[in-house]
């Protein structure tokens, strides 16, 4: 199947997850409707090292992959749920009760630190985070550890709706005084000014 390029415009991985269930242009886009979808989405994402994409898909089958992606949507849902509850104010410890299925989510990790070198500082070494990619249940480990990132660090009172008609997509409002409506200025922002500019014409009439 044919998707366009999946969109990044949420200021958070964990809310572009969210995102990748979408209707930009008023047709409904799911990124993670199937096994290809996931591997693609998570490659856009930069969640995932491009060879353990390549290695899991080849020894995979599509039912294997196909699995995961229901278990992603399935995870999707069930963070909007949360984020719709909590959005708006600031999240509190009295919220962790419900956090149970993302971290045993995260309990599954099977990662360790290693020392390569440091991409860009001339030959020096660095201590970087990696995983084992075993098997493609892997795949939503990063994922988990995004929303988990998103959860500990972001104000839950920065989280927002675009107010495009029809639009399902949500953002950190990180802008200097909080006033940011739109996923995308180039989307829902120019649609809203020429709604705004029909409506003045025809008040003019």
């Amino acid at each position: 199947m044919h998707r366009p390029p999946a969109m990044f415009i949420a200021d958070s991985r964990g809310l572009d997850f969210l995102n990748s269930v979408a209707t930009p242009l008023d047709t409904p886009i799911d990124w993670l409707d199937d096994g290809d979808g996931l591997i693609d989405w998570l490659a856009q994402a930069g969640l995932v090292p491009t060879d353990a994409l390549d290695a899991l898909k080849a020894r995979a089958t599509p039912a294997e992959l196909g699995k995961v992606a229901d278990e992603a949507r399935a995870l999707r849902e069930w963070f909007r749920g949360f984020v719709r509850k909590h959005g708006g104010r600031p999240l509190t410890a009295s919220a962790l009760q419900e956090l149970g299925p993302l971290n045993s989510l995260l309990e599954r990790d099977e990662a360790f630190r290693q020392i390569v070198p440091a991409p860009d500082r001339g030959g020096a070494l660095a201590l970087q985070m990696t995983r084992r990619w075993q098997s493609p249940q892997s795949l939503l480990l990063p994922v988990g550890e995004a929303l988990a990132q998103f959860v500990c660090e972001e104000d839950f009172s920065n989280v927002k709706a675009c107010e495009g008609h029809n639009c399902t997509m949500l953002f950190a409002d990180h802008t200097r005084r909080r006033a940011r409506r739109w996923c995308a200025m180039a989307i829902c922002g120019n649609r809203a000014k020429q709604a705004a500019h029909r409506s003045r014409l025809k008040g003019r009439q």
